[in-house]
């Protein structure tokens, strides 16, 4: 029975070493910083940009006027080698998402990637003189301007349709 005994020992070890163990990941879990936020987003500057996409584009280039400080531009982007995309990304006051996307693309693709899978909704509504359509189900939710000259124009994001319509009804095309 010499065998039996020194098994119970290495169990008793065993058991004792993932005590110790579970110990020491508590203390290092207590006392090393973490942080569950998400990291603050820097601001840019997208008037350089806005210069030139409305020199280059094929089309008038939108962008927002008379929005609050609240509202911080986050990224900007003209590219204009095989089809001319304008971008601008902003947090909205409520910390979520709302881009406006514009491009001569053909219209479905370009819609489809900029709402990331929305489908068009019965619903349309007015800003200003223009009628907007809703898209949802995408990734996010969408207002789509098909009748800008030579260019289809999209409001997405992760925010409310209200804040969607509040970037909307700022845009001014030139």
């Amino acid at each position: 029975m010499a065998g039996s005994n020194g098994k119970q020992k290495s169990v008793r070890d065993m058991i004792l070493s993932l005590g110790l163990i579970g110990i020491a990941a508590g203390v290092i879990y207590l006392f090393i910083p973490h942080d569950d936020h998400a990291p603050e987003l820097k601001r840019v500057d997208y008037r350089v940009e806005l210069l030139t996409a409305r020199r280059a584009a094929s089309y008038p280039v939108a962008a927002p006027e008379g929005l609050s400080k609240d509202w911080k531009a986050t990224s900007v982007r003209f590219q204009g080698a095989d089809f001319d995309r304008w971008h601008l990304g902003f947090q909205n006051p409520d910390g979520d998402y709302v881009q406006v996307e514009q491009s001569t693309q053909k219209r479905v693709e370009f819609i489809e990637a900029a709402s990331q899978g929305g489908t068009a909704s019965k619903r349309t509504q007015r800003i200003g003189d223009r009628t907007w359509t809703r898209y949802t189900g995408g990734r996010y939710d969408a207002l789509v301007l098909e009748d800008t000259p030579g260019s289809t124009t999209v409001v997405a994001g992760t925010a409310s349709f209200a804040q969607l319509t509040r970037m909307a009804e700022a845009l001014k095309m030139a």
